[in-house]
């Protein structure tokens, strides 16, 4: 995966962080809709970031349990994505497209129908990687053992997601 780094001017960042947009998502969906992916190579791309999160976030726990749970989080996130678009569920990709970013909202339909053809599994680890983003980076109140304990649940959902998306074995 290659990394570029792109300046954006603080009225755009202030703006889009008042409005509660994350610019990394943002900018990745507006490339997406722009180059008219088809939905295989966005699943693909959603699972890379997704094992690229999840790596990120291990590596700073013991350092960084606040930012851990952010990556974490953001690992979880992007297997709901991905899914979404291997799934090919057209409603959520159709109003992710139209709104221009995804919600917590779409987020939730996303995870209730991932969880409906692969199993409860899926929604219960959503849960846990979504109680880390709460309160372990929004409220920071995980210590280091809190986010140890709902590591595994976002490893099987990143394992799972680049087994069904790649088609390789679980791990």
């Amino acid at each position: 995966m290659r990394t570029v780094t792109l300046l954006i001017p603080k009225v755009l960042a202030k703006k889009a962080e008042k409005e509660g947009m994350d610019l990394e998502s943002l900018i990745l969906e507006l490339l997406i809709e722009k180059l008219d992916l088809d939905p295989g190579d966005v699943s693909k791309i959603h699972a890379d970031l997704a094992e690229k999160f999840l790596k990120e976030g291990e590596e700073v726990i013991d350092e960084d349990p606040v930012q851990a749970s952010e990556k974490l989080y953001k690992a979880a996130e992007e297997c709901v994505k991905a899914l979404t678009y291997h799934f090919n569920f057209e409603d959520i990709i159709g109003e992710v497209k139209g709104r221009g970013r995804w919600t917590v909202t779409s987020l939730e339909k996303a995870v209730e129908k991932i969880s409906d053809n692969i199993g409860a599994w899926f929604e219960e680890a959503w849960d846990r990687a979504n109680y880390l983003r709460v309160w372990g980076f929004h409220e920071a109140k995980l210590d280091v053992g809190a986010v140890r304990r709902r590591v595994s649940h976002v490893e099987r959902m990143v394992s799972e997601t680049l087994r069904i998306i790649r088609g390789s074995r679980r791990e």
